[in-house]
Parts: C-alpha cells; structure tokens; sequence
C-alpha cells in the first residue's frame, strides 16, 4: 500500500477492539503511578512505548495505540544511575536490622525465665499467655490453653498471645530454654517486616527504584502511629496492612488464582496475629472489586469472586481456630480517633514543643487514636499536590474504591461522637452491637496512614529528575522527626522493672505445688485497682515461667460472662498440690475465708500463701 498509510499492526488503522482493550488497560497502570498528564505533555515518549516509528507519529493520538511495553512508570521512570533496583529489598532489611540493633538489647529480644525484672503492661499478658501455650500439650481447637483458667482454658488469641509465633515457638519447643516467650523478638520481626512490606506496597504501584524504595522504607520505620504502639507487641506488626496494599495494587492491575490465593494465605496468618489487622487488612481488600466496578468493564466480577473466597478462608479459620461467639467489655467510641490528631504533632521532634499528650475529647485518652501523620509524610503530601496536582485526582479516581474505603475506614476510627480538639462537636446517639467488638476504633485510621504514605512517595518520585530524591528526603525527614518516639521505644525496651512482690520465694513454693489458685482472680479485680492488676501480672508470670496450671488469666475477649467468685474460692478446703496465692489488697477481705489459715498459711512480703 504505497503512498498511503500501510497495514502496520503498530498504526491505529490496524489496531483491532481486542488491541485498544489491552492498550487501555496498560494505560490505567500507567495512570496508577504517574497520573494522567503524561498522555498530554509526551506524546512522544509514549509512542516510543507503543513501538510506533518516528515518520509515523505525525497527526497520531498516541491514546489510541496499544502499549507493546506496560511495565508501570517506564516511560517516566528510568533507572537512577549508580542505584541499582535489586538492591530495593537488600538496603530496606538492613535499615530495619539496624534499627533493631540501635533500640533492642539482647535480653528484651531473649528473654530468660528466673529474671530479676518483671514484665509489665499488655507485654506481661502477652508473654504469659505464650508461655503457658508452649507449655501445654497440643490439642483442638488449636489455640487453646487448658494450663490457664482452669479447667476452661484460654484462646491465647483473647489474651493476644501472637497465634502466629506461638505455634512456631511451640514445635520448637524442645530446642528452646525454659520459659522461653517469643514477644520481644516479635519486636524485631515487626521492625524487619515494616521497611519490607513498605518497598512491597511502592513496588505494587510501579515506581521500583532505589531511592523512592529508601526513602518509604525510612518512612515506613519511623510512621509515628506504629512506633507508639511498642506497648502492644502484637499490635505492632503494621507489616500486615502494608502487604495488603501491595496486594490491592497488584490485583487491581491483573487478576491471578495465584495472587487471590496469597491474599488469601495473608489474611489467615495476619488473623493470627491479631483480628484488629485482618479485619483492616480486609477491608483494603474489599477495595479490590470496587475499584475495578468503579473503572467499568467485567473484572470486577473476578474480583469480587476472588474476595468472597479470601472471606470464606478468614471466616473458616475463624471457626476452626475457635475466634467466633467471643465478647468484650463493649465501649465503642471510648478510643476513638480525634479529628485533630493527624496533625496534632504530639511526640514530634521539630513541632512537638510544647504538646504535652495526645489530643483527646472523650475523656478516656487519646492513645489509640494517635495519629501524628509526620513531617515527612505532611511535607511528601505538600508537595505532591504542589508538583503533581493532576496526578494526585488522576490517582484519586483511578483507585476510587479504595478512596471510598479509606473513607469509611476513617469514619469508624472517628466513631460516633466526633472529636475535634477537646470537645464533642457531634453525638450520633447508639449504634449497632455489632460496632461494641470495635472499642478501640481510632486504630481503624491505620490504614489511611500507610495509604497515604505510599501514594505520597510513588507521586514525589515521579516529580522529574529530582522525584526520586525528594522521595528520599521524605523518608528522612520522616525519620528525623520521629526520635523522640524511638527514644522512648529504646527506654521501654531497656527498663528493667523489679519485682514488687517476692519472686525468690513464690518461685521457690511454686515449684513444690501442682496448681496455683490465685485470688482475686481477674473478674475481681476491681477498676483502677493499678496495684493488684499490675501485681496479678506478676503472680502469672512467675507461674508461666514453668507452666504451673492456675485458676485465672486476665482476657480481652470470653465466650460466656466472666463471674466473681473469690469468695467461694477462698473458702474451699484446700486440695492437695494446690498453691493459693492471695495479693496484698485481697488479704484482709479473702484471708479470714481460708479453712486452717493457721496451719497451712504463711506471709510471703505482702501476700498470703496457702498450701
């Protein structure tokens, strides 16, 4: 066909329905990481992409060719040179090894039984219910403890005892020392995992070079909303959210039974380290069909089969693994998420002069509603919208059901009585029961944050030749900002604690006894009574260490109404092998219950022990 336009399959005369479907398809991953301006401002490095030939791009929408190439970001985004992108993985591992080095000595992340420091906090109930879990024999449903509460037992999963590593620990049992608990090194594993999972989710939305993957890495290990939550070890592992996102950018970009089933294989283990994190990471899931609904065309029937299959994995496992028909105390909205608090810069290095707490309107703390967003993250999101103003609502719409997530993600850590500063600005009344599971809601903002994070970061990076450097400078300035927390992280981590009750010898009669009961138990406990609760911790903990059954465990979350009954308890004749321990507090009212309290009882510093 001389002298016109010859039958080329790279001319748009000869691209056929199938070809402008894959085209724009590619076209949309494009779209993810570098927004829509790039169609109108380069033509012509898109037509070197499509493969079509300089004396045929005259005249030519490249819109309409099909993408022989559709490696997101590409076209915009070669290689730094001298920063090879294998090394992505390598350098985010050792930013991660590094920063546990700096924060964790040996003896937090090894601990040893028979110490002369005593756990305390949430991190006290997480290692005794791992303790006692080890100790006992395997048995169905799998992750219950018959050697705590007896003859009950305990799902370590309501005691937050990290199913996950427990079960690990637990095959490795014989190998371990005695009394081993795997929660310090959790900390480490979570510090790890947090830089990996970070470059994981940038990977996911194309941008792959070394310096944006440096700086979400740094970024990532110093989001304030994680290093603040050390007193929580499970809670620690925003790993989880991360990969779930990375998996959202994957899915929405091409379909596969095999990346469903690793979602779903996600879901499962992130339920076994805590429901709070599969339930977010779900819902990032969820977004997976919406976005694709919102985008037009039939895949998002695929993906909405693909979530209904995650779904039912989670939900059997919940099932088998004995999470269903549990309750908490309720209180929805007590812990909820101050309108203010992602930029109110508590524990900020550069802006936090001055704020002495977290913001709060209800009454109950602002903890699990801290949010700081960083000044990295705050300057990345500035800039992004100064740089990249049209990328940022391109993005914005291309991921529409993800946006429409995290809204109402937002919504619920905001709860039902909106916060704003110290004061109630809006009470929306009751709310459905099915809410009360959700008391701590503010966590709910988690996912916001690290979405944020890695839309702020692939958006920076593609700002020209200095993106990738402004993405770095996020990180570090990230990073900067966050000493403060990472300094009370490393005090935590070193504070040695002494005992306040006398562990030499409770650990001595322990060891002579067969069972401990132990009084008051924890439904007796009263509110606010931070002695005996600090002290009932202790009392377990020393029992854990050789996995001595006892009569209680302290609990999140329990199938039937825990009861206070120490009264009866105290007054039962005592069996034989049997240690009942009273704490201090306890010792007027239950002392005077014990038969032959003469005879069989002796003061060990403040307690009673009665054997």
């Amino acid at each position: 066909m001389r002298g016109g336009c010859e039958a080329s399959p790279r001319h748009p005369s000869a691209v056929s329905d199938h070809q402008r479907a894959d085209f724009h398809q590619a076209r949309g991953r494009l779209e993810d990481a570098l927004g829509a301006g790039l169609w109108h401002r380069n033509n012509r490095r898109a037509w070197r992409v499509a493969g079509v030939p300089a004396k045929r791009q005259s005249g030519v929408d490249a819109r309409s060719l099909p993408l022989q190439d559709t490696v997101v970001a590409r076209p915009n985004h070669a290689p730094e040179k001298g920063f090879p992108q294998r090394l992505a993985y390598p350098a985010a591992a050792l930013i991660g090894l590094l920063q546990v080095v700096a924060i964790f000595p040996a003896a937090f992340l090894f601990p040893v039984a028979g110490g002369d420091a005593a756990p305390v906090g949430d991190a006290a109930q997480h290692a005794i219910a791992q303790r006692y879990f080890i100790a006992d024999a395997w048995r169905l449903p799998l992750l219950v403890a018959r050697n705590m509460n007896t003859p009950e037992g305990v799902n370590i999963a309501f005691a937050d005892g990290i199913p996950l590593l427990a079960i690990l620990l637990k095959i490795a049992a014989p190998l371990l020392p005695p009394g081993f608990h795997g929660i310090g090194l959790w900390y480490a594993v979570a510090t790890v995992a947090q830089p990996l999972a970070a470059v994981w989710a940038l990977r996911g939305t194309g941008e792959r070079r070394l310096l944006p993957s440096l700086g979400v890495a740094l970024a990532a290990l110093a989001m304030p909303a994680w290093l603040a939550r050390y007193g929580h070890a499970a809670l620690t592992f925003h790993a989880a959210i991360l990969v779930a996102l990375g998996l959202y950018f994957r899915l929405v970009r091409r379909q596969t039974p095999g990346l469903w089933a690793g979602a779903g294989l996600a879901m499962v283990a992130t339920l076994l380290i805590h429901p709070y994190l599969a339930a977010m990471a779900l819902a990032v899931l969820g977004a997976v069909p919406v976005t694709l609904a919102a985008r037009g065309g039939t895949e998002a029937i695929a993906a909405a089969a693909g979530l209904a299959g995650v779904a039912a994995a989670l939900a059997g496992a919940m099932a088998l693994l004995g999470y269903l028909g549990a309750v908490g105390d309720g209180g929805y909205g007590r812990y909820a998420l101050n309108l203010l608090s992602p930029v109110w810069p508590y524990r900020s290095l550069l802006f936090g002069a001055g704020i002495a707490r977290e913001i709060d309107a209800t009454g109950h703390g602002g903890w699990e509603g801290y949010a700081w967003l960083g000044a990295g993250l705050l300057g990345g999101l500035a800039l992004a919208v100064l740089l990249r103003r049209g990328a940022v609502w391109a993005a914005l719409r291309r991921h529409a059901g993800l946006a429409l997530v995290l809204a109402g993600l937002t919504a619920l850590a905001v709860s039902h009585r909106v916060g704003a500063g110290e004061r109630i600005v809006l009470d929306l009344g009751s709310v459905p029961a099915v809410l009360e599971q959700f008391r701590a809601s503010g966590r709910f903002f988690w996912p916001v944050l690290y979405a944020l994070l890695i839309g702020t970061v692939a958006l920076v990076a593609g700002a020209g030749r200095a993106g990738p450097w402004l993405a770095l400078a996020i990180g570090i300035l990230q990073a900067i900002d966050a000493a403060p927390i990472r300094r009370d992280l490393a005090a935590f981590a070193s504070s040695r604690q002494p005992w306040t009750l006398d562990a030499p010898a409770l650990r001595a009669l322990m060891a002579k006894a067969d069972r401990l009961t132990l009084l008051p138990s924890w439904p007796c406990v009263p509110p606010g009574a931070t002695r005996s609760f600090m002290q009932a911790h202790e009392a377990l903990a020393l029992a854990s260490e050789r996995g001595l059954p006892v009569s209680t465990m302290h609990v999140a979350r329990w199938r039937s109404p825990p009861v206070c009954d120490d009264a009866a308890r105290a007054a039962a004749p005592l069996g034989s092998g049997e240690l009942r321990l009273i704490l201090p507090d306890a010792v007027p009212a239950l002392s005077p219950l014990v038969p032959e309290r003469e005879a069989r009882c002796q003061m060990v510093g403040e307690a009673l022990a009665c054997r």
